[in-house]
């Protein structure tokens, strides 16, 4: 793919942006600063990197600025694709890992190969979806990953659905599952989870206090 075609530039008018999207383009870098060096992101990227085949091809879902996701799996010489509802944060990834492609979509409305990708990342991106959108969206990327294939995915774990929460200064309306019904989406969506972390992490940004963290490092049956 040449330079000029690694993102999509047509940029919808701020109005027809979901709030993931308004989000993450005020956030912008600040994002990365709060988060990127979190430790145990970092031993779940390791996690991933130690089951991948040479050359593997990956994608990373809700992929920020690129870092440290795309960025670790393109220097141990793996083709990554990223896609990102923020058209801000997808401007910064193709400035910070040129090697990998970004792409600006709603990856709940991209068209997905089945039994092609080796590894999928899916860090703390399903938390604006509702609970439907989440386990389709899951059932869609294990189909895309060839069996055998590893997908790992963090989350904040919590019994909630569309509850209002302040997250870096900014209030957002988040859904999520708890530890034992998310492993039961992923198992249904044809997943095997292999392990479990669980965490508090505080992020770096004036106010934030810690968060309960759950890595989730699955394999397609």
């Amino acid at each position: 793919m040449r330079a000029d075609e690694r993102r999509d530039t047509a940029v919808p008018p701020e109005d027809q942006l979901p709030p993931a999207a308004l989000l993450f383009d005020a956030l912008g870098a600040d994002y990365e600063k709060a988060f990127a060096h979190a430790p145990a992101h970092l031993a779940a990227l390791e996690w991933l990197l130690e089951r991948l085949p040479p050359a593997a091809r990956m994608l990373d879902v809700g992929s920020g600025t690129g870092r440290p996701t795309a960025a670790a799996l393109t220097a141990a010489g793996h083709s990554v694709l990223g896609v990102d509802v923020s058209p801000v944060m997808v401007e910064l990834a193709v400035r910070q890992v040129p090697e990998a492609e970004f792409r600006h979509a709603d990856i709940r409305e991209l068209s997905l190969e089945e039994d092609v990708l080796d590894g999928v990342c899916v860090f703390f991106s399903l938390l604006q979806m509702t609970r439907a959108e989440q386990s389709a969206l899951l059932r869609r990327l294990t189909r895309a990953l060839k069996p055998g294939g590893h997908l790992v995915l963090a989350t904040v774990p919590a019994d909630v659905e569309d509850v209002e929460v302040v997250f870096m200064g900014r209030p957002v309306r988040a859904t999520s599952f708890g530890e034992e019904d998310l492993t039961g989406v992923l198992e249904t969506a044809g997943l095997t989870v292999l392990s479990s972390t669980s965490t508090l992490f505080t992020p770096d940004h004036p106010g934030a206090g810690p968060e309960p963290h759950l890595f989730l490092h699955c394999r397609r049956r």
